[in-house]
């Protein structure tokens, strides 16, 4: 089978595509005949070798695709060959025709999404809902300021909190993007380009302040965030390229919080049940993955820049050759 392979680390061109073996599974696991492969910034950060979570060389990245089993090891109940599943971790990587998984880390995929959505799924939807529900604890009638509401796990905050009752208010850096937010649930977007849109943010609370907020670029914002926080307001830190200078004052005088998270600190436990969230979220339609860029897996590089860019648009996920398109397809919902 053709995978990419990084055999060394560093810049997007260390991502090259590979003949490599055909996978079979062992006990408890399950191989996946992939149709998307979900590309995520923390993806980035591993081919780097900068990411505190290091892989062993040579590796296929990749947690996050979707695709239909293969072939099932032995023990495995829950799937059989033919199943249309997403993934939630991968033992082998997913940037391939084909990815090992463990069955606790596939899940069904709905058949009103596509293979595409289902590779936007985990790392996106699963951050953010951890972070709205489990970190924050976030509750119906609060309000909740999203930072980057138009990139992967942006528009899934969006979507999950006004599913759950919350008023979003959301930032985006175009006019592209604050549709989509609109499109997508958001009661108010901003220009976060806007040198005065935290004013503008918290005059849309008037003067309260928000009891959530999802920060993800912790670095630049998080400071700023601290004033606009309402009493026992609780700041998300999501994502974060860097060190910033906050007052602690500004939540002491609110009884504030600032909470970090980590996907990876979620126990199986935990993951299975925000799955299980998310796969009713899909049958319902209530969770809609927008997908932003399918580029062919032999471009993987092109997708390691583009998720790294300014102004994101959805999730960016890669298709294998089989299914590759002649040509990226920009994809925009109606």
């Amino acid at each position: 089978m053709k995978a990419i392979r990084v055999e060394e680390f560093g810049g997007p061109e260390n991502l090259r595509l590979r003949d490599i073996g055909d996978l079979k599974p062992g006990r408890g696991e399950v191989v996946v005949r992939m149709r998307a492969a979900g590309v995520n910034p923390v993806d980035t950060y591993m081919r780097a070798g900068t990411y505190p979570r290091k892989p062993t060389l040579p590796y296929t990245p990749g947690t996050d695709g979707a695709g239909t089993v293969d072939a099932v090891g032995e023990g495995v109940k829950r799937f059989k060959a033919g199943d249309r599943v997403y993934t939630a971790g991968s033992l082998s990587g997913t940037y391939a025709e084909q990815a090992l998984c463990e069955e606790r880390s596939l899940f069904p995929l709905p058949a009103n999404a596509s293979f595409s959505q289902g590779a936007a799924v985990h790392v996106p939807y699963a951050t953010a809902y951890r972070g709205l529900f489990h970190r924050a604890q976030a509750r119906p009638g609060e309000t909740i300021l999203v930072h980057g509401a138009t990139g992967g796990v942006g528009t899934a905050a969006v979507q999950l909190a006004r599913a759950a009752g919350l008023r979003v208010i959301g930032t985006a850096g175009s006019e592209r993007g604050k549709k989509l937010a609109l499109a997508e649930g958001a009661n108010e977007v901003l220009d976060h380009t806007a040198p005065n849109h935290f004013e503008q943010a918290l005059a849309l609370t008037g003067g309260r302040g928000f009891d959530v907020i999802l920060e993800m670029l912790a670095n630049v914002n998080l400071a700023k965030d601290l004033g606009i926080l309402a009493p026992k307001g609780r700041a998300v830190v999501i994502g974060n390229r860097g060190t910033i200078e906050i007052n602690p004052r500004d939540i002491m005088m609110r009884d504030g919080s600032i909470l970090g998270m980590s996907l990876w600190n979620a126990s199986p436990e935990d993951l299975f049940s925000i799955h299980s969230a998310l796969v009713a979220g899909l049958e319902n339609k209530t969770l809609r993955p927008v997908i932003g860029q399918e580029i062919p897996l032999a471009d993987a590089a092109r997708a390691h820049v583009a998720v790294m860019e300014a102004g994101a648009y959805g999730k960016i996920v890669l298709i294998p050759p089989k299914h590759a398109h002649a040509r990226t397809r920009q994809l925009e919902r109606s």
